[in-house]
């Protein structure tokens, strides 16, 4: 008798993932609409999050007036939300809709990896970014001295290393023996994480990062606003900016870790059953979704970004010269 389709006295129908092997995953049968709603979201969210970023990965490269030590980590950040948006967020929507993988053990493994390493990372730049806004507001006249495009660049890819490291440390067995993490063929889930290595991982991406993020963030701010109260609103315009600037890159780091605060709550008290997988996947695809928040924050606070997505999305990038424009005076 086929293994396809298997009737069930409630009368619900369970099919499998791969019916001719006997130690495939069951899949329960969704609602037609709810495939159709998943599936248009994760679509929408993707593309608008792809090219949301590739505006900002555009801007800061072409024009010559964004080459600043700050706006290379905003690119390092945009470089990020731009995988998720290619890769992580299709992939999260389909997982959470599709209780099926299809794609084989050895995808699994490498969308987990890309999956964290890109969470991290980005992390990881939101720390920089903190620390940068930190020392151009608490000390600016030794920022130019202090940060460089050579210590950004370096910080970045330090930063980019370092996450690679130490996901492979804390995901090593998943990823090399995923064969071990599942219960069924057609499975790609991450729940079986030592205990030891999930709360190690919520120390070092979320209470740790809290730690440093917030009190820079708080202090940042009393001293913008000490400051501010200082300036000549007339002859001032670089001090203003500089507030601006970290008035935005710091509603970026609250929303991200307003996504991130959620994830790691529910990972520390979930368990390993089928409604837990629901909700870490759902938990996954929220923190994804910060990708397609960030650009939008810069498209609300910075004019330069508004500026520079006309030039680009009117094809004005491609004239002599246009690389020189001062977006800043316009």
């Amino acid at each position: 008798m086929s293994k396809w389709g298997v009737t069930h006295m409630d009368n619900q129908t369970i099919q499998y993932c791969f019916p001719n092997n006997n130690l495939s995953c069951s899949r329960s049968i969704r609602p037609e609409a709810e495939y159709i709603i998943v599936y248009i979201f994760t679509a929408v969210s993707s593309v608008f999050t792809v090219f949301l970023n590739l505006l900002v990965i555009i801007s800061i490269s072409h024009f010559k007036q964004l080459h600043t030590p700050t706006n290379v980590l905003i690119l390092s950040l945009a470089v990020a939300d731009l995988i998720a948006g290619l890769i992580l967020m299709p992939v999260q929507g389909m997982k959470l809709i599709e209780p099926c993988w299809y794609f084989g053990e050895i995808f699994c493994s490498i969308f987990l990896l890309i999956l964290y390493v890109v969470f991290v990372a980005s992390l990881g730049n939101m720390i920089i970014i903190s620390v940068d806004r930190y020392i151009a507001v608490n000390d600016p006249l030794r920022y130019p001295m202090k940060v460089n495009h050579n210590r950004a660049i370096v910080s970045i890819v330090v930063n980019w290393v370092l996450s690679f490291i130490y996901i492979v440390y804390l995901l090593y067995e998943i990823i090399l023996y995923p064969e071990r993490n599942h219960t069924c063929i057609g499975e790609c889930i991450i729940l079986h994480m030592y205990l030891e290595n999930l709360i190690i991982d919520s120390f070092v991406c979320l209470f740790a990062p809290c730690c440093i993020i917030i009190p820079l963030n708080v202090k940042i701010c009393f001293v913008a606003n000490y400051q501010a109260k200082r300036l000549n609103s007339v002859t001032d315009k670089k001090a203003k900016s500089e507030k601006k600037a970290t008035r935005t890159l710091g509603i970026v780091v609250l929303v991200y870790l307003l996504c991130w605060m959620p994830y790691y709550l529910i990972s520390l008290s979930v368990g390993n059953n089928e409604n837990d997988t629901l909700i870490i996947n759902v938990m996954d695809l929220f923190v994804c979704m910060n990708s397609c928040m960030n650009p939008l924050i810069y498209a609300m606070f910075y004019r330069w970004f508004r500026l520079s997505a006309k030039y680009i999305l009117t094809l004005k990038i491609f004239e002599p010269s246009s690389a020189s424009i001062n977006l800043m005076q316009m």
